[in-house]
């Protein structure tokens, strides 16, 4: 039984073995890591030698830290990616092509239907009515987008956003505050089964599931890295930023928003980034915070997204899909029951 598991930004780590009377046996790890000392190798195949096909990632993974000696380096991989490798080779875990994605390019919506589609496709895809789906998003107006958690009165200068006619709302995964305008950013939305990152923890999963992204964006000529917990970054500056919530039912909402342009000033007129997250981040402007897709590459939006679409059709698969009459209906209405209420705006002040 062989399994594999490339972690994102990171070494591959491939694991072979037999599953004998419900335990792993004849266990080889390998890769292209780096690991010292290299007698290291044998603690780790000896660890998992006997364990029970059904531990979870978790058992795996504290086995293979367990089985360690204490100089011990693992570099490019860690106990958790040997245990992801482990249970793909049992077929316990789910990859990218496990599924048959949809890809959505839908016309314009409103701030508050984006928000409101997001809960729908993600509780769609739960109830299994829909695919798993990838869809970008285009922005009908002006918005100030703020996380779950953050207090609207010390995010946003409602007065200056009124007066410049920025609307704004608030989603429902965590994250700081951004300003989108039509076509200033290229936004996508994520809706995976949970069994796609069910061994992983929220910060491996940030990366997994954006790890196509940035090689998009490397063949594009950028230098793209992902920061954690959730930037994606280049040289030059920060790119973008993701959000994730997880649905009761098991779907992982994933969604993304990066710069293409940007107005500065109209951002630090709006938007009140406090002084010690622009001192944590390194830099002193609000303005050189950001680098858009736009200045790093030189090319209209639209060929970005298509490369984009490209690079994750051919990694993962992929066909066209569209949000369908009932989908659209069940946004209207939780767009006005929820996302455009002062209720729901408001319910941190």
């Amino acid at each position: 039984m062989h399994g594999e598991y490339k972690v994102p930004g990171g070494k591959l780590v491939v694991v072979d073995l037999e599953e004998r009377d419900g335990r792993l046996a004849e266990v080889q790890v390998a890769g292209d890591f780096f690991l010292e000392p290299e007698e290291a190798l044998a603690d780790i195949c000896a660890a998992l030698e006997g364990l029970s096909a059904d531990a979870d990632a978790a058992a795996i993974a504290a086995a293979v830290r367990g089985g360690l000696r204490p100089d011990a380096a693992m570099i490019g991989f860690s106990p958790e990616a040997v245990a992801i490798a482990v249970r793909r080779a049992l077929g316990r875990s789910m990859t990218w092509r496990d599924f048959e994605w949809q890809i959505i390019e839908a016309p314009p919506q409103t701030p508050a239907m984006h928000l409101a589609l997001d809960e729908v496709l993600a509780q769609e895809v739960a109830a299994g009515r829909r695919a798993p789906t990838l869809r970008f998003w285009e922005w009908e107006r002006p918005a100030i987008i703020i996380g779950n958690f953050q207090s609207l009165r010390n995010e946003v200068d409602l007065e200056a956003a009124a007066e410049m006619g920025v609307e704004t709302v608030r989603r429902v995964t965590g994250g700081g505050a951004m300003l989108v305008e039509p076509g200033s950013a290229v936004t996508y939305s994520l809706y995976a089964p949970g069994e796609l990152v069910r061994d992983m923890n929220f910060a491996d999963s940030y990366a997994f599931l954006d790890d196509w992204v940035l090689k998009a964006l490397i063949s594009l000529g950028i230098d793209a890295f992902y920061k954690p917990l959730n930037d994606i970054s280049s040289s030059k500056g920060k790119i973008g930023g993701a959000a994730q919530k997880r649905f009761s039912r098991g779907t992982v909402l994933h969604h993304v928003t990066m710069a293409y342009d940007m107005d500065a000033e109209k951002m630090v007129k709006v938007l009140r980034i406090g002084r010690e997250k622009l001192s944590d981040k390194g830099t002193t402007s609000a303005q050189k915070r950001v680098d858009p897709l736009k200045s790093q590459t030189g090319l209209p939006r639209q060929e970005i997204i298509r490369r984009m679409r490209e690079t994750f059709v051919a990694l993962h698969g992929g066909v066209a899909g569209a949000i369908t009459p009932e989908e659209q209906a069940a946004a209207e209405a939780l767009a006005a029951k929820k996302f455009s209420t002062e209720a729901w705006l408001r319910h941190i002040p």
